[in-house]
């Protein structure tokens, strides 16, 4: 009987330790997702205001479990992504490492004083630069053992960032620095209103209109009396060779609720057609001429890709409204390009979002004239293209997962978390890439596929070297060591931007290029199998980590031969580039790469010559004006070298919308970039675009900025057009990308097509306003309600709005959205009127606005 009673008492006790929590040394798994299920980890911006340089922050952990931590060493480790570099911390109880990139692994140490259940720990850490908003931290965190087993913290798994960072309410918080003084300023709902009546498009904001606008701008548009009604009884008709743009004018038209029927080809039809017609007369193959009158439609062009433009510009003036008959002005329209380069540069390796992401642009880019689409498909987080014969490409290097032998996968980076089925994983097959450049093709847009290298490359380099290892194993050491990308041996140290320490190739091994020459031969073919050719090969080139190479015995090695070119160092990365520019251009690819790929040092170029492709063309995009680099646009092309105008300050569409907590994104250019600044941006006069430095202050005299005169462009031929970039760091889902980009892009293809009469040195400022409100109202009326038809998602800009004697005043940025209000926290929303015959009265306390535009909603802001 008293056995009994001991046994009783002895599972009473093991009962009530699991009531109080688990104190196990060793945590199991099933231990580990009861802690990550009901434990709070949060991140904490202190302050950006310390020591110059470095921000303070913090890491909560709220225990809500029944799992106790148990006091000192154990088996288990808690990882962080911090995109920010930590630099040291003050936290006895945790010891914290960096293991790549912005992964983070902080472990108990003796002096670890255990973590109860209704306990909180506190991690505070000191990191280089600053943070100023939600999306500057990363989600999915996770806990995890020694065996593998972990758990996602939930709270952090999640895009709602709010859920997991603490707010932003303090000036040392939303501000970047105090010294030099942060001269810009976060907006808030009254600067926001201040700023938008100030404008020319706030101000008009009442009167925006339906206009006949065609987005980009033509060269030349003359508008005559009358107007064409097109209905159901018109036809479309085609000379012949024009199947596809005759096929998409229907189906667009179609999806509008217009119904036409395909004529026969070259039929005699006088009235109510819609014709397309090849004209050798007209001289360039983008040019075409739209002429229509009561009666007809007429497109010509001298080749598909200018009756294709042709037909954008009679789409663009079609309402978005559907309906089954159209009435557009009659106007006669010569147009062609201001440049033959209009790009838009896609980061699909950081983050992956699906084929139907890449469709999904290529499908907008075609509507608004862009004709190069750069996808940059490798990176030190993923490699995103199935290269036939080297699948542990993207068995391994296509996924994220908790694997720190990097043999099924890389380790967790900017936000991915434990789980290989996390959003940001996967890739391409060799089918869905030929079926995006086919795709591509028939809107008449070039594919420019970007493999990564030297730099920027772990993804590729951990796959090779789990390849190695793999075939090692097997006894096979000469095809382990046919692709690798890495050497064992190699003890050079170096740590770049992103805080990778193992990213660079070895530029001296026989191997890499034996590597580059497979993927590019295996691009040919999928070019290949779509009908198309391969013209342009871009490496990559940028950011190679300072200090690669300088302990390698393979480059040791090429030092000691003679009549090489490379004696030392420096000279292996103008050595590389010299080898790929060999490789591509016995594939008679043209080469292609960013700025400081092509360039010793931000005032040399490598020599021409020595590269034997028969085009070079250089992303020129670090222009930070105060830095003294902008001129390497224009060093490039004077040097021979074509140039793609690239700059971030203007052109990076991962940059935040506005200045903002709230606002997704990078600031390491310039603190935001709005749709009016893309539309004011001048490619061919690249100096006058320096308005503002990092910290905000005003630039007026540039060469005085930077100390010297900066070199004028003397090759102006070599310039060949602009290109807008968004890097997806930050950007882990479709929507999210899509409202990085929407409507950026199309303020960009109006800049890369047309040339404003108020561009030069001096801006027309009183021209330019005008001309952005007749955009703007353009872009409300008609372009966004079209990017919601086809179901892209889109940015809209909140509202302003401010107390006057308690009534409510409010307005937008773009003319013609409608602003909605919330008395109870968002719970009902009311319309707020365009006009102001009745005011808004309003009592104390927050009021809650946001833009609409018909189902797509603003963020909200906040009125107190």
């Amino acid at each position: 009987m008293q056995k009994k009673n001991i046994v009783t008492k002895t599972a009473l006790c093991f009962w009530l330790a699991a009531i109080a929590g688990h104190a196990f040394a060793n945590l199991s798994a099933n231990d580990l997702k009861n802690f990550g299920d009901k434990a709070e980890l949060r991140f904490a911006t202190v302050s950006n205001f310390g020591q110059e340089g470095t921000f303070d922050a913090r890491v909560t952990v709220n225990n809500h479990s029944f799992v106790t931590l148990p006091k000192g060493k154990a088996n288990w480790k808690m990882y962080i992504h911090s995109v920010k570099r930590i630099l040291s911390t003050n936290s006895t109880e945790l010891t914290f490492k960096r293991l790549q990139g912005d992964l983070y692994e902080l472990a108990p140490t003796d002096k670890f004083l255990g973590l109860e259940p209704g306990k909180s720990l506190h991690f505070p850490y000191k990191a280089r630069g600053h943070i100023v908003s939600y999306s500057d931290f990363m989600p999915r965190a996770f806990i995890a053992n020694t065996v593998g087993d972990s758990a996602v913290f939930a709270n952090t798994d999640t895009e709602n960032l709010a859920q997991f960072v603490d707010p932003f309410t303090k000036p040392e918080q939303f501000l970047r620095f105090d010294v030099p003084h942060d001269l810009y300023p976060v907006v808030t709902t009254t600067s926001r209103y201040q700023s938008n009546l100030a404008s020319a498009s706030g101000a008009a904001s009442e009167k925006a209109t339906e206009t006949a606008t065609i987005i980009p701008t033509p060269k030349t548009v003359a508008y005559s009396k009358g107007s064409a009604n097109i209905d159901g009884q018109w036809k479309i008709v085609e000379v012949g060779g024009l199947a596809f743009e005759s096929d998409y004018l229907q189906q667009r038209l179609r999806d509008n609720g217009l119904l036409l029927d395909r004529g026969a080809t070259n039929g005699s039809y006088k009235s109510q057609v819609i014709q397309l017609i090849i004209d050798k007369k007209i001289a360039k193959p983008e040019a075409y001429e739209l002429n229509i009158t009561s009666e007809k439609v007429m497109v010509s062009a001298a080749s598909p890709v200018g009756i294709f433009y042709g037909v954008q510009s009679f789409l663009s003036l079609l309402p978005a409204e559907k309906s089954s008959n159209k009435t557009i002005p009659a106007l006669r329209v010569f147009d062609e390009p201001r440049a033959g380069w209009r790009g838009m540069h896609y980061d699909l390796a950081r983050n992956f979002h699906g084929k139907e992401a890449v469709l999904e642009l290529i499908e907008q880019m075609g509507r608004y004239k862009l004709n190069k689409l750069h996808l940059h498909l490798t990176e030190d987080e993923g490699w995103r293209i199935e290269i036939p014969g080297l699948s542990e490409l993207t068995d391994v290097g296509a996924f994220r997962c908790f694997d720190l032998t990097e043999t099924q996968c890389l380790i967790p980076q900017i936000g991915s978390g434990p789980n290989r089925t996390a959003a940001g994983n996967g890739y391409l097959t060799t089918t869905d890439f030929t079926e995006i450049v086919k795709y591509a093709a028939q809107r008449h847009i070039d594919v420019i596929p970007e493999i990564d290298m030297p730099g920027h490359s772990r993804a590729a380099i951990k796959s090779m070297e789990a390849r190695y290892k793999k075939l090692l194993a097997a006894g096979k050491k000469v095809e382990a060591e046919q692709y690798l990308l890495s050497d064992p041996q190699d003890k050079s140290q170096y740590l770049t931007v992103q805080s990778y320490s193992d990213n660079s190739v070895n530029v001296c091994l026989p191997s890499t290029y034996a590597f580059i020459d497979k993927v590019t031969y295996e691009l040919q073919q999928m070019y290949r199998k779509a009908g198309q050719k391969l013209s342009v090969f871009h490496m990559g080139g940028d950011e190679v980590g300072v200090g690669s190479w300088t302990a390698s015995p393979a480059c040791n090695q090429l030092f000691t031969n003679a009549d090489n070119g490379v004696s030392g160092v420096a000279d292996l990365k103008p050595y590389f580039v010299q080898r790929v520019s060999e490789i591509t251009h016995k594939r008679g690819l043209d080469l292609m790469g960013w700025e400081d790929g092509l360039m010793y040092d931000p005032n040399n170029t490598f020599n021409r010559e020595q590269l034997v492709n028969k085009r070079v063309i250089a992303n020129a995009w670090d222009n930070i004006w105060e830095a003294g680099v902008a001129d390497r646009a224009h060093r490039l092309a004077n040097n021979g070298y074509d140039v793609v105008i690239s700059g971030a300050t203007h052109l990076y569409f991962d940059h935040p919308h506005e200045p903002s907590a709230g606002e997704r994104g990078y600031h390491w250019a310039t603190r935001y970039t709005d749709l009016a600044k893309v539309f004011g941006f001048m490619p061919d006069n690249l100096y006058a675009n320096a308005d503002r430095t990092f910290t905000g202050a005003e630039i007026t005299n540039l060469n005085a900025l930077v100390g010297r005169i900066l070199p004028p462009l003397e090759k102006p031929k070599h310039v060949l057009g602009m290109q807008g970039q968004v890097w997806t760091e930050t950007i882990r889902t479709k929507e999210q990308l899509q409202t990085m980009i929407f409507p950026r892009v199309i303020a960009l293809a109006e800049r890369a097509w047309f040339k404003a009469n108020w561009e030069g040195d001096v801006v027309d400022v009183q021209a330019r306003n005008t001309q952005w409100n007749t955009f703007a109202a353009a872009l409300v009326n008609k372009e966004l309600p079209k990017l919601e038809q086809a179901g892209v998602t889109f940015y809209l800009p909140p509202p302003g709005a401010i107390r006057v004697n308690n009534s409510l005043k409010a307005n937008t940025s773009l003319p013609g959205l409608l602003i909605e209000f919330s008395r109870d926290g968002g719970k009902n929303w009311l319309p707020y009127p365009s006009h102001h015959q009745n005011e808004i009265r309003i009592d104390d306390g927050a009021i809650q606005l946001r833009s609409r535009l018909h189902s797509v909603v603003s963020a909200t802001a906040i009125l107190d």
